[in-house]
């Protein structure tokens, strides 16, 4: 985003005054993915959220990111395009097979409070990072690697604390209390 405008000319002993019209250059998405279990974190940019972009994203999580783990678990939201459907749109049927044999899909409960990691993330960058106009993708870009760069150097890792029981209790209509039949409580 730039200004269309010239800045408002400051005569002496005036405050500054500005125009807060903008023009829009454009949008670009951030897929965003956290690693729990560690100090790392990815950012891509994409010019959309349709499901080639998140394809791309999860192939080269399971092929540059973890090419020796045998299964990496995804938690994600209920976007449309976070689906096995989007894998297979996206890639020959091998291909889209062989990224699926190495990914877990777990979504998040789609009628509850959903304080993720990657939305931990997604805040700590717009406030550490995306807190002013950038006004070209390239500047975004580098801005955002620079950003995860130095987060994952400063070993920043998320202390998630919530528990099983506690997520039952403050979640109650997202997560029940399982109901057992008469023979399994025997």
């Amino acid at each position: 985003m730039t200004s269309p405008r010239v800045p408002i000319v400051q005569k002496p002993g005036e405050r500054y005054r500005y125009d807060s019209e903008y023009k829009r250059n454009g949008t670009a998405n951030l897929f965003v993915m956290v690693d729990a279990n560690r100090s790392w974190r990815k950012v891509k940019v994409t010019d959309r959220r349709a499901n080639e972009d998140f394809a791309v994203c999860m192939r080269d999580l399971v092929d540059g990111d973890y090419p020796d783990a045998d299964r990496v678990r995804v938690e994600m939201d209920n976007l449309s395009t976070h689906t096995a459907s989007a894998i297979y749109q996206t890639f020959p049927a091998a291909e889209a097979r062989r990224i699926l044999r190495r990914l877990e899909f777990h979504y998040t409960p789609r009628h509850a409070s959903w304080p993720n990691m990657a939305e931990i993330e997604i805040g700590v960058m717009r406030r550490q990072c995306l807190d002013r106009r950038i006004d070209n993708r390239n500047l975004l870009e580098s801005e955002v690697q620079a950003w995860e760069r130095r987060r994952t150097d400063s070993g920043a890792q998320i202390r998630w604390m919530f528990s099983i029981d506690q997520a039952r209790e403050k979640m109650a209509k997202a997560y029940p209390t399982p109901v057992l039949n008469e023979s399994e409580s025997r």
